[in-house]
């Protein structure tokens, strides 16, 4: 069975070696038809801290690592840039 992976933005990294990641999804009403706009959060580990908030990256199931956490950051899209 393959791993789901997603694409968000990086919302927090302020715990060690975790960074929340917010993904958008847009979903039509099942009744009306509408366009949707969903955010979720979810927690994703980062071994080496790398993540800022901005940054745009994609994540990967994992086995759950804690609590909450049970994806993996794969690789950095974009980097925010520091000012």
């Amino acid at each position: 069975m393959p791993r789901r992976e997603k694409q968000g933005t990086v919302v927090s990294n302020k715990m060690d070696k975790t960074c929340v990641v917010a993904v958008v999804e847009r979903r039509a009403h099942p009744r009306y038809k509408k366009i949707q706009v969903q955010t979720t959060k979810f927690k994703a580990h980062d071994p080496q801290n790398i993540t800022q908030p901005g940054d745009i990256v994609r994540i990967i199931e994992s086995r759950p690592i804690s609590k909450e956490k049970c994806w993996t950051l794969k690789e950095v899209l974009k980097h925010v840039e520091e000012v």
